[in-house]
């Protein structure tokens, strides 16, 4: 999972928006360089879905993290950000997404530590289609070396 686009399984791609690095005062807390993400959603409802877990790679670089627009999660339509907090040592963020019909609560944080990073994203959907529906991902990111 990419600090840049936080991929989560395929249901969950467009409930995600953008939060533009500009509101940080210095850049975050993350080394750059050859980076590993693993995440691995559970999901629990009246829908019965597996746990996935998927690992990407992702060269981070220097300039990246001092661009102003570096994003952290992938923009995507129908969401709006409630509330949002970046800082140096990570990011919080609230949104709420809607799309035919069903609507998804979405509160998020991560941890940045430097040659890590570790997170979590809770989405909670009501949708007509599959009811109420919990997802929990877990984000543990890990500098691998150089680009």
């Amino acid at each position: 999972m990419s600090l840049r686009t936080m991929s989560l399984p395929p249901m969950l791609a467009g409930l995600l928006l953008a939060l533009p690095m500009t509101a940080l005062a210095e850049t975050p807390n993350i080394v750059p360089g050859e980076w590993e993400f693993t995440s691995t959603t559970s999901v629990s409802g009246d829908l019965p879905i597996p746990d996935q877990t998927e690992t990407t790679r992702e060269c981070i670089a220097q300039g990246d993290l001092a661009d102003p627009d570096f994003q952290m999660i992938e923009e995507e339509e129908g969401c709006e950000l409630l509330e949002h907090n970046v800082g140096v040592d990570g990011m919080d963020y609230r949104m709420v997404c809607e799309a035919e019909g069903g609507q998804a609560d979405i509160v998020g944080h991560m941890d940045f530590l430097g040659e890590t990073t570790e997170g979590r994203v809770e989405v909670t959907v009501q949708s007509p289609q599959m009811g109420e529906m919990e997802m929990v991902t877990e984000v543990e990111g890990r500098r691998i070396g150089d680009c």
